[in-house]
């Protein structure tokens, strides 16, 4: 019986240039638009050009017997992604974040085009490795981290995943209201919502809110373990303020919601990708049953 082809699958996002395109038509009215704002339309169009070229490179690294895909962020979650894929990430780091919920342990390879201007926190595999590392990747055998995802179950049985953290409030400015449960404590509270984050989301997001309680929660990105931070939990005769922070290295988050709309739970920052989390919905959140497989390069 024949193999299935080892198959790379390129993730990649529209760029700046492409959607301002997108929105005004031409390049002479983008570029009007832009210098009205004391901006310039060339930087745009070199971001684009780093961008497009970095693709090409990559793809012109695959090896030839392998198949090849190129998947857009927005179609992620119509893609099938397969257990012989490669998983290719050219650009920000976000990126990574957007498709590591959709993988199943498939090994994925983070390409930044604009080292200037993006962290290349994941995606730090450098173009000129990408030929020896793909085959590396796909036999095991590529430098690799394991990093620790977050997992939100409903009570319906509906799910999120996220490689950053777990969201969840008000889908607007109003206060969230809900029941939070914690290493066998349990508290009525009213905030700007919850947080729960892997040591990868530890670093963003997360470390901001720490900040502002000055706090402080070490956890690495490969440690089986997440943490919880409440955004301004506000002090009344009926919401409290101790369960403010935590870490979760045994039993999940439970939070059961008190908001008759409105309530959401959405993951890496994809407002658009949420669950409804209305009045008597319980959620329980912590670290997932599965990790992101990054080839470190």
């Amino acid at each position: 019986m024949a193999t299935i082809r080892p198959r790379a699958v390129f993730v990649t996002r529209e760029t700046d240039l492409a959607r301002l395109l997108a929105r005004h038509a031409t390049r002479e009215q983008a570029r009007f638009f832009l210098e009205t704002r004391g901006q310039r339309i060339e930087d745009l169009e070199r971001r684009d050009a780093e961008q497009q070229a970095a693709l090409r490179s990559a793809r012109a690294a695959v090896p030839g017997e392998w198949r090849q895909a190129e998947v857009h962020r927005a179609d992620l979650d119509r893609f099938l992604f397969g257990p012989e894929d490669v998983v290719i990430a050219v650009g920000q780091d976000g990126l990574v974040a957007n498709v590591a919920k959709y993988l199943d342990g498939q090994p994925v390879l983070g390409i930044n085009p604009s080292p200037d201007l993006y962290d290349g926190v994941l995606v730090r595999v450098p173009l000129a490795r990408l030929a020896k590392l793909l085959p590396a990747a796909l036999s095991g055998d590529a430098p690799a981290e394991r990093r620790t995802m977050v997992a939100a179950t409903l009570d319906t049985g509906e799910r999120l995943l996220a490689l950053n953290e777990v969201f969840v409030g008000h889908r607007s400015h109003q206060s969230a209201r809900y029941t939070i449960e914690a290493e066998g404590a349990r508290e009525d509270q009213a905030s700007s919502g919850v947080i729960v984050a892997s040591g990868t989301g530890a670093t963003g997001w997360a470390r901001s809110i720490l900040g502002v309680a000055g706090a402080s929660l070490p956890l690495d990105p490969q440690e089986p373990a997440a943490a919880f931070l409440v955004r301004e939990p506000f002090p009344s005769r009926a919401t409290g303020t101790a369960l403010r922070y935590g870490r979760l290295s045994g039993a999940p988050l439970a939070i059961t919601s008190r908001m008759n709309d409105g309530g959401v739970l959405f993951a890496d920052g994809m407002e658009q990708d949420y669950l409804p989390f209305d009045w008597g919905n319980r959620a329980t959140i912590g670290r997932a049953d599965r990790a992101l497989n990054l080839i470190v390069g």
